[in-house]
């Protein structure tokens, strides 16, 4: 049930606040019952902190004082969401409060702002959990910030902008092999860790890799990796090979259910059947609900992918040869996640011995490390990110 607590108080507040209040419009809330995403969009960055509370489970946001103006059809229970609560608490603060069906974690609490339009958005991920871990999230929300420097680090660790590096193939699957003997999912292996290496020594990103061994995982399992550990940004590398030895140079993708052209559909169907080469049935996935928020994320996400995309291949242009319009698309599952900006980047191709010797190049491969490190760095800044 939703409650809106405004009326003569909210404009007690709006009148004693200092300045202008804040103004949130446009809510609206996907998910399902192990996940469930709330965008809420503001005139100006809201200052806000957020903790738990049970008995029953709620998450809480503070701000200071602000005007809602929410759509009441927008606030109907769904996903992890059982009600939700709005309005003033004083004269010069406001609160969003949300009942939740059971235990859950906060995945991601955070402002961005928008990119085609004036304004921000607070986005809020919620996810499913035990009843132990709720508890423990419980005692950290509302545990004084003085505690000491290794939970300071831990939080600032937590905070920086996660690069998500999924070295393409792996195990069973060993992707395509080169004319002179080079595996692909060993060199993608080996450009994850180095890359991850070259990231983390700049001190501002946090990277995971959805394997760090000759593994094998299956396309949807890279994804959810990557939205377990809070990726910002998902890159899937690969070095293909085809029949034609004289084509050469990197490729940037990104997902499309219409494929860019004959070759990157064809480029999608030999990744795609990774699960099947290696003998495994992909899990049945869980339904999600397909709304019109839905769609709003999925194409607000493949917004952001396009923009890295573009950036991507601005930075790697000057330094690594590119295909012939380099920035392609097509049905990849393993960029399916449907909120993180993914892109699949193909070194190379295996089949040109010069796009090979390059792979097994270290001096080539720091200089792309270079490139790829500075168009995360130019992504990450303009999407808010402090680490960026």
């Amino acid at each position: 049930m939703t409650v809106v607590l405004t009326g003569l108080f909210l404009v007690l507040n709006n009148a004693l606040a200092d300045g202008p209040a804040l103004k949130a419009h446009d809510y609206k809330m996907a998910g399902d019952q192990q996940y469930t995403r709330i965008v809420v969009h503001f005139d100006r960055a809201p200052d806000f902190r957020w903790f738990l509370l049970r008995d029953p489970n709620r998450l809480v946001i503070d701000m200071p004082a602000t005007e809602f103006t929410f759509d009441p059809l927008e606030l109907e229970p769904r996903g992890l969401v059982a009600g939700v609560q709005y309005g003033a608490v004083d004269a010069q603060r406001a609160r969003l409060l949300f009942n939740a069906k059971g235990p859950f974690s906060v995945e991601k609490a955070e402002v961005m702002k928008n990119e085609t339009s004036d304004g921000f958005r607070l986005i809020i991920e919620m996810r499913a959990s035990s009843v132990e871990d709720f508890d423990k999230a419980l005692r950290a929300s509302i545990t004084p910030p003085d505690l000491g420097s290794a939970k300071d680090e831990a939080v600032a660790m937590k905070d920086r902008f996660t690069v998500a590096l999924d070295a393409g193939h792996g195990g069973a699957d060993g992707g395509a092999r080169g004319v002179n003997g080079t595996v692909e999912k060993q060199i993608t292996l080996l450009f994850s860790l180095e890359l991850k290496k070259k990231l983390e020594e700049t001190g501002r990103y946090r990277v995971v890799l959805t394997r760090d061994d000759d593994r094998f995982l299956r396309l949807d399992e890279r994804v959810r990796i990557a939205r377990e550990k809070g990726a910002d940004l998902f890159v899937s590398v690969h070095a293909d090979a085809i029949a034609i030895r004289s084509v050469r140079g990197a490729t940037v993708y990104t997902v499309s259910d219409k494929a860019s052209d004959a070759e990157a559909a064809a480029t999608a169907a030999r990744e795609n059947l990774s699960d099947e080469i290696a003998g495994k049935v992909p899990e049945e996935e869980q339904d999600e609900v397909e709304d019109i928020l839905v769609d709003l994320i999925r194409r607000e996400t493949h917004a952001f992918s396009i923009r890295f995309a573009r950036t991507l291949i601005g930075e790697l242009s000057s330094t690594v040869q590119m295909v012939k319009n380099p920035h392609r698309y097509a049905g990849f599952r393993v960029l399916r996640a449907p909120d993180i900006p993914s892109v699949l980047l193909e070194l190379g191709y295996l089949s040109n011995p010069k796009d090979e010797a390059q792979l097994r190049d270290p001096a080539w491969r720091e200089k792309t490390m270079a490139a790829i490190i500075d168009a995360i760095s130019y992504f990450a800044k303009a999407n808010g990110a402090a680490g960026g």
